[in-house]
């Protein structure tokens, strides 16, 4: 569908997903950069690989290291990502000729599930390079010295497998994007249901049912991050191994990984670095998503009055 001065809803998906993943990269890549320990699970791993990385990789550049893709990465992916979510949705509402209908969760899991497997294949080469960038020291024998030369050197040796290496535990992660979205969505619609509960009297008086702001999109998003992140961690930490510069040498595959973590560490290997993740993730998950959601009334007014730019 596009509006009446050419913005579809693909073209505004797009542009707030990209928009959102480079603001998001931008402010939070420095605390992107951590690689959890093998070797270590005790409290306080976390501070003593930030001051190894200070102190021996050159200060806080360090902490900079793979902007470059991360920028590729998290603008591609969120844009694609929306991009394909959005259409999937409206399919979805087609396909049952109500498209006004308001979506169920099994609905929100099927959209978001389908839209992380087109978006994990497409961009699977992008995250290999950057976790092999992230997981070794920039004066390391072998190190990446930037995105192309990663690019060149998994092509020369390990050739164009080289470049999926990681896809399957990435697939089966799609469930966590799929939860995530699920639970997004669910509790927007129920905030917003509750806000026009409460204020009913006030938007007959006014005409118009209230809105959720960016208050809301901060605990919402935050809710939702946590959600999928608890449930779906395991997955993160399989698949962050298999795509480390020396995972092929290490695991012959994710149940590899898998029975290793099992063998050596147990149940609690799968957990390493749970809360440091999710205090990694979260105020990416925060800026990301208040970025897409502002994008999109920005466009949308823009839109509806081209003349007027001051929002």
């Amino acid at each position: 569908m596009t509006s009446q001065y050419g913005f579809s809803s693909s073209f505004v998906e797009t542009v707030a997903g990209f928009t959102a993943g480079i603001v998001s990269t931008l402010v939070t890549n420095s605390v992107l950069v951590y690689v959890v320990d093998r070797s270590s699970s005790r409290f306080g791993g976390s501070l003593r690989i930030i001051r190894k990385i200070y102190y021996h990789e050159g200060g806080c550049a360090a902490f900079y290291r793979g902007l470059t893709p991360n920028l590729i990465g998290n603008s591609t992916s969120w844009g694609l990502y929306f991009l394909c979510y959005s259409g999937l949705k409206d399919s979805i509402r087609i396909y049952r000729k109500e498209r006004e209908q308001i979506l169920t969760s099994s609905d929100y899991l099927l959209a978001s599930g389908s839209a992380g497997v087109i978006t994990s294949v497409l961009t699977n080469p992008i995250w290999v390079i950057k976790t092999r960038m992230l997981s070794t020291g920039s004066h390391a024998p072998g190190a990446y010295s930037s995105f192309t030369s990663g690019a060149k050197q998994i092509y020369k040796v390990e050739g164009i497998p080289g470049f999926y290496r990681g896809l399957i535990p990435a697939l089966f992660g799609v469930s966590h994007g799929a939860l995530q979205f699920m639970a997004y969505e669910q509790l927007k619609l129920f905030r917003l249901r509750s806000m026009n509960t409460m204020g009913s009297t006030e938007s007959n008086h006014l005409g118009a049912e209230r809105v959720l702001g960016n208050v809301d999109f901060f605990a919402i998003s935050g809710l939702s991050k946590v959600f999928a992140g608890s449930v779906t961690y395991p997955y993160q930490v399989i698949r962050s191994r298999l795509q480390t510069y020396e995972g092929h040498l290490i695991y012959r595959g994710a149940i590899d990984v898998f029975s290793q973590v099992w063998a050596q560490e147990g149940i609690a290997g799968f957990y390493k670095g749970l809360v440091p993740n999710l205090l990694r993730v979260l105020p990416s998950t925060w800026v990301t998503f208040l970025v897409y959601e502002n994008t999109k009334v920005y466009l949308s007014r823009l839109a509806q009055n081209p003349l007027n730019t001051s929002y």
